[in-house]
């Protein structure tokens, strides 16, 4: 099964180890890896969630969306370090919203 419609794989933005790539772009893997992260401290933490806290994960979605948007639109070019980094904070981001809702869908 290719991953195509998970992610464009483009090997220009994708890391690589020893010649082999990843399975996702650099963005993506940064993405994924900070919900992973966040899902892992959320699990060992008891975290409460406001609207402060949802607004935050909004803002951390952010620069990764102006990262991509810029770059789609020619205005620059992006390198994988920044990819990952902006992906990581959406990731972090996306394990809040994630969470929250599960947190207000259970305590409704």
């Amino acid at each position: 099964m290719k991953l195509k419609y998970l992610c464009h794989r483009k090997p220009e933005r994708t890391f690589s180890v020893r010649g082999h790539y990843f399975p996702v772009c650099s963005r993506c893997t940064g993405i994924y890896t900070g919900a992973f992260a966040y899902f892992i401290y959320a699990y060992f933490t008891v975290i409460e969630y406001d609207i402060t806290l949802i607004i935050i994960g909004v803002l951390m979605i952010v620069p990764t969306f102006l990262d991509g948007f810029t770059q789609l639109l020619g205005y620059r070019e992006s390198n994988n370090i920044l990819r990952f980094s902006t992906g990581f904070a959406a990731g972090v981001g996306l394990g809040i919203l994630t969470k929250a809702v599960k947190y207000f869908i259970i305590h409704l």
